[in-house]
């Protein structure tokens, strides 16, 4: 039994073996700068009241272009997404990277935003 035991927990921990990042898919930079546009995008689509189904319609063309924009073909992006999923860890370390962005943005929109409001009127 001791031996069944030891073979499982050993066979367990070479499946847990880290395996090289596939070529393929994009680096934790590169899907940092596309999620903070998907994001920004969403956020435009938000603030027109729309039904769901006609942002849907209106999201597609907005991931079109961001995809040209970060030259990311349409078939890496599955790949990408599914090996993120099996990587948390380094999947954490993305949308770190994307709050932090996100949030500098925000707080230089809130400055440029604030200067022009305190801005004397000539």
């Amino acid at each position: 039994m001791r031996k069944l035991v030891f073979i499982v927990l050993v066979a367990a921990l070479f499946a847990c073996e880290t395996r090289e990042r596939p070529k393929e898919i994009l680096t934790d930079e590169q899907l940092s700068a596309f999620l903070v546009d998907i994001y920004l995008a969403e956020a435009r689509l938000d603030a027109v009241p729309r039904v769901k189904d006609s942002i849907m319609r209106l999201f597609v063309p907005f991931e079109q272009k961001l995809l040209k924009k970060h030259g990311i073909a349409d078939s890496i992006l599955r790949p990408t997404y599914t090996y993120y999923m099996a990587h948390p860890k380094e999947l954490e370390k993305v949308y770190d990277s994307v709050i932090d962005t996100l949030a500098l943005r925000e707080q230089r929109a809130g400055t440029r935003q604030t200067r022009s409001v305190q801005r004397p009127v000539e």
